[in-house]
């Protein structure tokens, strides 16, 4: 898989999907599997945002019953099935402790477990041992602390246990998806930019994109645009429509990796302010996440600041005595940022976590685009698959039926960096340095792999792409900036 400018200038398309997080990916995978022509152009690398910076889970949205969202929660579980059949060397069960430190709280845990067990009957068994996702069940406080230590210290009278699921590298899975589409003829660009819509009077017929690695200015026909920016998709229609767009909420999420202090479950602990956080057991470190708070900046400027690490492994300590992280705990950190429907939720963190498909023909007259807003990594397949529906009704055309809940997805999970750093450049579309070290291969993943790996990987890709030295050193300073965190 290669950028190919020109085929992308060249040819007329079914189907033009802007933006390759997760949610563009699968419905340009879904698209080129049912036979359609399609591009799909990203202005930075495949699943460089959002779709990396979150919880690594594929789960069923335990809390969404707090909010009645029973079809949210039955879409969600039945997707979690699938993503673990379709992916299974990147999705895998994990076992979670909710802990129940309160009285009185108990019966309403056991309470919505139960109904999350019965929504989930259907899709919890599996003929493969390890794809099984047993029932919850409840263990007495020293059960749950001999299974995670860290648990000492509470006033514990016990604990639940059930399973969701874990994606190992989601960057990856999403990845899987654009490699899928690409082999289906396909024809996916990274660092290419959607710079406006093209209008055929009243119609939508393409986008006039720029390449952000040569600078050059092409127009891409297609029969039916999809955006799927998330949370740049208001700013994105906005300006290209020059009229008010959707409104969208913006939810970021921090999460913190910090030494290794679970074992073997996540953890889901409730927080005195209504709220929750994960410590999710991941690659050698402990996963800390998430927070939830409004955000109304520019979303190319969401990161981490020192005093939000601070604050959250404060809050972290206050749940969990045992640990005591400090600020030097801390390896490495993220934000990502949500998009949400506004739909007049008090809070986002009370926000649905639905996704909504609209449809431009009918709510404005422009025939030819679609763009899909808010919805949630686990449900982005169903999403894919509800979206294609309704573009072949659009397009008047028959298509195969959809079959992504079942074709197996087989890229690996990113080997180590002799292994992938060339094939990432040659098959996987890796054209920047950051590219290889955050996405095609978990070198930078838990914290800053020191100068001599930097130096390592960006030799290997000067000597695939050409770079000068001053290009390679310019690259290895953009990546070293990634693990610094300001005031």
């Amino acid at each position: 898989m290669r950028r190919d400018l020109n085929r992308l200038a060249r040819e007329a398309f079914d189907l033009l999907v802007i933006g390759g997080g997760i949610m563009g990916a699968a419905i340009a995978r879904d698209a080129a599997l049912r036979g359609l022509s399609v591009a799909l152009v990203e202005r930075r690398d495949f699943a460089n945002a959002t779709s990396a910076h979150n919880s690594k889970l594929i789960h069923g949205g335990l809390r969404y019953l707090r909010n009645f969202e029973l079809g949210l929660v039955r879409e969600s579980l039945r997707e979690r099935r699938i993503w673990i059949d379709i992916a299974p060397h990147l999705v895998r069960p994990l076992p979670f402790l909710l802990p129940v430190t309160e009285p009185g709280t108990r019966m309403a845990y056991a309470a919505g477990l139960a109904l999350y067990d019965w929504l989930s009957r259907s899709s919890r068994k599996s003929d493969e041992p390890d794809h099984r996702l047993p029932a919850h069940e409840w263990l007495g406080a020293h059960s749950a602390e001999a299974l995670e230590p860290c648990l000492a210290g509470l006033p514990l009278r016990g604990a639940f246990r059930y399973f969701d699921a874990q994606v190992v590298s989601p960057e990856r899975l999403a990845l899987a998806c654009v490699l899928d589409a690409a082999e289906n003829s396909a024809v996916p660009a990274n660092y290419v930019e959607a710079e406006a819509l093209l209008f055929r009077g009243d119609d939508i017929a393409g986008a006039r994109v720029r390449d952000r690695l040569g600078g050059s200015v092409l127009d891409i026909g297609a029969r039916l645009t999809v955006t799927a920016l998330g949370p740049w998709t208001d700013l994105f229609l906005g300006r290209a429509l020059a009229r008010a767009a959707t409104p969208l909420l913006r939810s970021k999420g921090i999460h913190v990796l910090v030494p290794r202090f679970v074992r073997t479950h996540a953890l889901a602990i409730a927080t005195k302010s209504g709220g929750h956080f994960f410590a999710i057991p991941w690659r050698d470190s402990t996963l800390l996440g998430t927070t939830d708070t409004p955000f109304d900046g520019d979303p190319d400027c969401a990161g981490v600041s020192r005093s939000e690490i601070e604050d959250f492994l404060q809050l972290v300590n206050a749940s969990l005595p045992a640990v005591q992280l400090v600020p030097a705990s801390a390896k490495h950190a993220y934000a990502g940022l949500r998009a949400l429907v506004d739909a007049g939720a008090r809070s986002t963190y009370k926000a649905s976590r639905r996704a909504d498909l609209i449809d431009f023909g009918k709510s404005a007259g422009l025939n030819g685009l679609l763009a899909v807003i808010g919805g949630k990594w686990t449900t982005a397949r169903s999403v894919a698959e509800i979206t294609l529906n309704l573009a072949l009704k659009k397009l008047h055309c028959h298509a195969r039926a959809c079959t992504t809940a079942t074709r197996r997805l087989s890229v690996s999970d990113g080997g180590d960096m002799e292994m992938q750093i060339a094939r990432a450049v040659r098959e996987e579309m890796a054209v920047a340095l950051e590219d290889v070290i955050m996405r095609r291969t978990a070198i930078g993943q838990e914290g800053d792999p020191g100068p001599p790996a930097l130096a390592q990987a960006a030799t290997i890709m000067a000597r695939e792409l050409g770079w000068s030295d001053a290009h390679t050193h310019a690259e290895i300073s953009a990546v070293a900036a990634l693990f610094g965190f300001p005031p």
